[in-house]
């Protein structure tokens, strides 16, 4: 009989190697965010300079930075890591557009890289996704 189940959980459906890779790029990205948010929340003066010069006040860099550390902890909750991560998409979508809108050229490089990593982690958590949002319930509690 196989190890996997229909109850199991879709989780245990990937192959270990694979498990593994998707646990580490959630770890990393969550790491990354909580970097990035510190920087946000306690309005370091280059931090608040960069988002400055693309026209973006203190207050909404402290909100962008309470997202990032939000991100970070959902991320790093299994149940959680797919939702956390669909919204780090929408995120990083409006970081690459800023970016490339004020800054332009090499310097939106960073934020593409970090969405295409958690649109990775979004597509293959979809399946965790849609279940929390059509029962969070029932998600929650398993």
């Amino acid at each position: 009989m196989s190890a996997t189940t229909a109850s199991a959980g879709p989780t245990t459906t990937r192959p270990r190697p694979a498990r593994w890779a998707l646990g580490v790029l959630q770890i990393l990205l969550a790491a990354l965010y909580l970097f990035s948010a510190f920087g946000k929340i306690s309005l370091d003066p280059m931090v608040v300079e960069g988002f400055a010069m693309m026209g973006i006040g203190p207050g909404l860099t402290v909100t962008i930075g309470v997202i990032e550390l939000a991100a970070a902890i959902g991320l790093l909750i299994p149940r959680l890591s797919g939702l956390a991560a669909t919204g780090c998409v929408v995120l990083m979508t409006g970081a690459v557009i800023s970016t490339l809108a004020t800054l332009g050229g090499a310097m939106v490089l960073v934020p593409a890289v970090v969405l295409v990593c958690v649109a990775i982690v979004a597509w293959v958590r979809r399946r965790e996704t849609v279940a929390l949002v059509r029962d969070p319930r029932a998600a929650l509690t398993r």
